[in-house]
C-alpha cells in the first residue's frame, strides 16, 4: 500500500473515488467540497478490500464511494463496501476531452471519480447482484449458439469441396437435416476419404451436443427470468433472451432508473437533441447499451406483426349465431354485393325466379331463367357494369 498524505479528521465528511483494475484498485479521498486528502493502492482480494475500507473510514465519515466498473473489475469491492454499510455510486469513466486535458493515471482517475460524486454528475446506484446468474447463463447460451453456427458453416464448406460420392450422399441441407446422417458416419468404410468423414462426423456430433447444451441453458435461464420478472416475461413479444437482456441492462433494482426517459437513454432509444440556431431537430442515439437496443427492436418487430390466433378476442356465441342467420333482412342487406337489386336473390344451386316472381331479377339476369345459379359472386362479376334499378 502506498499513500501520498495522511489526515486524522474523524469528524469530517469525506467522499471517496475508486479506480478498479483486474489485480489492483486505487482509492482516493476528497472532502465534501472536492479538496484532495489522500490516495492509496490496494490488491483486489478480501484482505485488500478490508484495508481499503479501513483507509477510507480513517479520514472521516464517508458519505459516498464512487466506483468505476461496479459490474466488472470493481464488483468485489462494491459488494464489500455495501456489506460495510457504505453508499456506493456508479461512476462512468471521464470523457476523452477531459483525459486529454488532465492526463491519465490511476490516482487521477480515482480523484475524478470522487469529484464526480461531489459535483452530482454521478448519482446512479450500482446494479443488484441478483442478475449475475442471468448474465452468466446468457453468456454461456450465446457462446453455445456461436459455436454451433460455426460448426454448421464448417460442415457446409466441407461438403461443398467434398468428392462427388460424399457430396451426393450427404447433401448440404438447411438446419438440423444435415446433422443426423453425418453424425452416424463410419470413416473406416471409406479408406480414401477417412480424414474427411472423420471431420464431418466430429462436427456433426459437436452440433448435436451444443444444441442439447443450449436447450438446457435456455430452460434454466427461463426459470430465473420468470422468477425475477414475471410481468416482463408474460408480456406479448418478450421471449426468454429478450427479457434476460432487459433485466441485465436495468438490474434487479429498477428504482435506480428514476424515469422512463432515463431507461430509454440507457438503451440508446431516446432521440438526442441536435439543434443549433434556428434549426430545431433531433438525431438517433448511437450510444447506450446496444444489446438492450436490439432487444427493444425485436419486441417492436414482434408486436408490429400479426398476433397469434389464441390472443384475439373471440366473438360471443350469440353474436356468431346472429351473423350465421341468413334469413334476417339486415344480414341479407349487409352481405349483398354492390350494384345488385335489393330483391332476394336465389342461393347457389337454387333455380332463378321467373319474371312473375321478381321482374327486377328477370330484367338483369335473363340467362338464369329456370337454371341453377352458379354463384352470386360470378353473376355479380358478369353484370357489375350495369347499374342497379332505382
Amino acid at each position: 500500500m502506498t499513500g501520498t498524505a495522511s489526515a486524522d479528521l474523524p469528524d469530517e465528511l469525506v467522499v471517496s473515488g475508486v479506480d478498479s483494475h483486474s489485480s489492483t484498485l486505487h482509492v482516493a479521498v476528497v472532502t465534501d467540497r472536492g479538496g484532495h486528502l489522500d490516495d492509496a493502492e490496494f490488491p483486489t482480494k478480501a484482505a485488500g478490500y478490508a484495508a481499503a475500507i479501513g483507509f477510507l473510514q480513517a479520514h472521516g465519515t464517508v458519505t459516498a464511494v464512487g466506483v468505476e466498473g461496479t459490474s466488472s473489475y470493481g464488483a468485489g469491492f462494491t459488494r464489500a463496501a455495501r456489506q460495510a454499510g457504505l453508499t456506493v455510486v456508479e461512476v462512468n469513466r471521464p470523457d476523452t476531452a477531459e483525459r486529454r486535458r488532465i492526463g491519465k493515471s490511476d490516482p487521477i482517475d480515482a480523484y475524478a471519480a470522487a469529484r464526480a460524486v461531489v459535483s452530482g454528475r454521478a448519482t446512479s446506484a450500482p446494479k443488484d447482484s441478483a442478475v449475475d446468474g442471468i448474465r452468466a447463463l446468457q453468456t454461456a447460451a450465446r457462446s453455445a449458439v456461436k459455436a454451433r453456427t460455426a460448426a454448421l458453416n464448417q460442415i457446409t464448406h466441407l461438403l461443398v469441396t467434398a468428392p462427388d460420392p460424399i457430396r451426393i450422399k450427404y447433401p448440404a441441407q438447411p438446419g438440423d437435416k444435415r446433422i443426423a446422417a453425418p453424425a452416424q458416419i463410419r470413416p473406416a468404410t471409406d479408406h480414401e476419404n477417412t480424414a474427411l468423414l472423420t471431420a464431418l462426423r466430429t462436427l456433426a456430433r459437436r452440433v448435436q451436443s451444443l444444441t442439447e447444451e443450449h436447450t438446457a441453458l435456455t430452460a434454466e435461464l427461463d426459470k430465473l427470468v420468470t422468477g425475477l420478472g414475471p410481468g416482463l416475461r408474460a408480456a406479448y413479444g418478450v421471449g426468454t433472451d429478450t427479457a434476460a437482456q432487459l433485466l441485465i441492462t436495468a438490474g434487479a433494482n429498477p428504482e435506480r432508473l428514476r424515469t422512463q426517459a432515463s431507461f430509454a437513454a440507457l438503451c440508446g432509444a431516446a432521440p438526442v437533441p441536435a439543434s443549433s440556431g434556428k434549426t430545431n431537430r433531433h438525431r438517433l442515439s448511437r450510444g447506450g447499451d446496444r444489446a438492450a437496443n436490439a432487444a427493444l427492436y425485436r419486441i417492436a418487430l414482434t408486436r408490429d406483426g400479426p398476433r397469434p390466433t389464441h390472443t384475439r378476442v373471440r366473438r360471443p356465441a350469440d353474436r356468431r349465431r346472429s351473423h350465421q342467420d341468413r334469413d334476417h333482412p339486415a344480414a341479407q342487406a349487409r352481405h349483398r354485393p354492390r350494384g345488385l337489386p335489393a330483391a332476394d336473390h336465389p342461393r347457389p344451386g337454387a333455380p332463378c325466379r321467373g319474371p312473375a316472381a321478381d321482374p327486377a331479377i328477370e330484367e338483369h339476369h335473363p340467362h338464369h331463367r329456370g337454371e341453377p345459379l352458379r354463384g352470386l359472386a360470378r353473376c355479380h362479376l358478369q353484370h357489375r357494369a350495369r347499374p342497379a334499378p332505382r
